[in-house]
Formats: C-alpha cells, structure tokens, sequence
C-alpha cells in the first residue's frame, strides 16, 4: 500500500551520501502520502549502504508508527509537526551537512551575497533562535518543528518561497514538492553556506548584494516572464 513512498524516500535518502551532505548514520529524508495523512521516513541509527525500501518506517501526523520494523528516525516529531502545519510541502530531509551546519552554530542568517542564492530565493537563509529551556526539557523533537513554524511566521516567511533554513545550534532543515527537489534544496543550502562562508573570508566588509541584481536573477527563473531553462 505504501510502496510509493517508501520507494521514494529511499531514493532520496541514498542522494544524500553521494551528494557529501551526511557522515555515517546522520540525516534522513521523508515522503508524505497526503491522501492517507502518513509518511515513509529513514529508521533511525541504520547505514545508508545497509538501506533497502523496506525498511522505510510509516508514521502518521502523530507521529505513531503504522508499518514498519524499526525505530524512525528521532527527528520524525518534527517532520510530523511540518506535515501537518504546512500542507503544501511534500518531502522534508534533515542534514547535518558541514557548512550550512556552521551557520547554524552560528545563530546566523545566510546572507544573500551572490546571484547563484538569488536564482533560489530572495531574502536570506533565515535561521531560526536557539530553543527555550522549558521546551529543550520537554518534546524536544516536537518542539524543534514549532521552533522552524513559529520562525516562519514571526518573520513573515512563506514556507512555499523560502524552502530551507537552520534550526540554532543545529542544522538545516529544507523541503520541497517531492523527494527529488527537497535533497536538491538540501544540496542548495549548503553549497550557498560555504560559497557565504568563503566570501566572507576573502572581503569582511562584504555587503549584502544590492535588491535590483537579486530580483532579475529569481525573477528570469521564477517570474511569470521567466527564461531561464527549457
């Protein structure tokens, strides 16, 4: 019944090695199936190369397990809280990828310095605060999902425009329509993290790039006028 998805997030979770964004068991994608309010989600603490499909857990927005012999990933509280808050998204992957990593140690925005960020987005990488004391003690995986929402919404951010971030003294969460574009956004982000990173390097006094650049670079590829591409 769920082979759809299991199939799909195992894909996706495979992508994730090849493309050097996890080290060892780190990360896990999922891939909701809306009709039936469940996802498929890597089990937690398995080697990428000893996954097979099958072995993809299926979870419901609460979080209990529907199918599956092995434990979900511990984040799956948090994939939960965004399936169910953001009905538009379709896949989440979680990484612990090295640069967009640091950022997020850093209690830093990405800054929007070149046009290969502006062909993705145009606002910056928004990180979201470090999380409460009384909400670290509690649900903690629960609580990381509203500390990503409650950013979003504080900071007047679509979830559908701006399709990654950083958790504080975490790491990135992105999503996307399917696995497909959610690990792409992943690979996005942190390619975008270290080109920042880099360029901060080489000019501390680097400013923000100027709103007119930033504009035609997302408007030629996602405007209603756009040309970029086939």
């Amino acid at each position: 019944m769920y082979n759809r998805i299991k199939q799909e997030a195992y894909d996706a979770n495979m992508e994730l090695p090849k493309l050097g964004l996890v080290l060892f068991t780190f990360g896990n994608v999922s891939v909701v199936d809306r009709e039936n309010k469940v996802f498929a989600i890597k089990p937690s603490g398995v080697p990428y190369e000893d996954l097979k499909p099958s072995d993809m857990v299926i979870v419901d927005f609460d979080s209990n397990i529907i199918e599956g012999d092995l434990r979900p990933s511990s984040d799956t509280k948090t994939h939960a809280v965004l399936y169910k808050e953001w009905e538009g998204i379709g896949s989440i992957v979680h990484t612990h990828s090295t640069y967009g990593t640091a950022w997020a140690q850093s209690n830093r925005d990405i800054p929007i310095y070149g046009t290969t960020h502006a062909d993705h987005l145009t606002k910056d990488i928004p990180c979201a605060p470090p999380m409460h004391d009384d909400m670290i003690k509690g649900n903690y995986e629960y609580q990381t999902g509203y500390q990503i929402v409650d950013h979003f919404r504080d900071c007047h951010l679509d979830y559908k425009e701006v399709e990654m971030m950083l958790v504080g003294n975490h790491a990135p969460f992105c999503w996307g329509k399917d696995g497909k574009k959610a690990v792409y956004n992943a690979a996005v982000l942190e390619y975008v993290a270290k080109m920042a990173f880099l360029t901060e390097q080489i000019n501390p006094e680097v400013h923000r790039m100027k709103d007119s650049l930033i504009n035609k670079h997302y408007e030629r590829k996602h405007g209603k006028d756009a040309y970029y591409g086939q």
